[in-house]
């Protein structure tokens, strides 16, 4: 064994008696508030929204909602996706994009997308590390935060559903 002992990050399921937590985590990290269908679409998504531990402690979380597109294919839209200050760059972040992402992939979901503030720069690096790409600016997206535009960041996790 090293010196260094192994801290495990291990995930769970979010569910009606646990949301609390998860309302928590995004007053802690992000600069809006999030209304009950949200929350309601969280939960809605099952295994694509969890909560992160580290050393049993609740640190990070990502929520997913599962979209039908025209012609019945599901989408996934990543909602929100955040660890707490002290405990970035442990790899939480990414243990819970690997895990939406497995899924995608499992699943046959072709897409995956999100919205990020567009003075955002390592949430941009952080996803463009994943094969997420910039495929749109929307002005005034965000009301009471500055600046107020964002990109659209969207993965296909399947070759056929590239843009033609």
């Amino acid at each position: 064994m090293g010196a260094g002992r192994e801290v495990a990050i291990s995930l769970d399921g979010v569910w009606d008696k646990n949301v609390m937590q998860l309302k928590k985590l995004n007053t802690a990290l992000f600069p809006v508030r999030y209304n009950d269908k949200y929350y309601a679409d969280a939960l809605a998504s099952g295994e694509f929204t969890k909560l992160a531990y580290y050393s049993d402690i609740c640190v990070g979380s990502i929520a997913c909602r599962l979209e039908k597109k025209e012609g019945g294919a599901i989408r996934v839209y990543i909602m929100t996706l955040g660890v707490l200050a002290p405990y970035r760059g442990l790899g939480i972040g990414t243990r819970l994009l690997n895990h939406v992402l497995d899924l995608c992939s499992k699943q046959n979901i072709p897409e995956i997308y999100l919205h990020v503030q567009t003075n955002n720069e390592d949430a941009i690096n952080f996803y463009k590390k994943f094969g997420f790409e910039i495929s749109e600016t929307i002005k005034n997206y965000y009301t009471n935060i500055d600046p107020p535009d964002c990109f659209v960041l969207t993965k296909f996790t399947a070759p056929s559903q590239a843009k033609k």
